[in-house]
């Protein structure tokens, strides 16, 4: 198993709740392919931010970043997921040493 670090930018006009449920929604996914979350910056949240560029028309995000322990084909699976959620701006995934 590797430890990955995924920074994850969702769209700024969801509800505190929508967030909530989708930040969980996609730690539970890591966790029912056998990964292992490590953290979630929920304590310490980058939270809404202004983006450099306006993606899908959007020009804020709302920043998550989730450290986590899993397989190559787990973490690959979640980012597909995540590329095809409407809700979910970008995403990228990077191994740590």
């Amino acid at each position: 198993m590797n430890k990955y670090e995924m920074l994850t930018i969702y769209s700024a006009t969801l509800t505190d709740e929508q967030k909530d449920a989708i930040v969980d929604k996609y730690q539970k996914l890591m966790e029912k392919n056998g990964g292992k979350v490590e953290s979630v910056n929920r304590a310490n949240p980058w939270g809404l931010k202004k983006l450099a560029y306006p993606i899908n028309y959007k020009s804020e995000g709302y920043y998550v970043l989730y450290n986590f322990e899993a397989t190559a084909e787990t973490a690959k699976n979640v980012v597909d997921l995540m590329r095809i959620d409407e809700k979910v701006l970008r995403t990228m995934c990077l191994r740590k040493n």
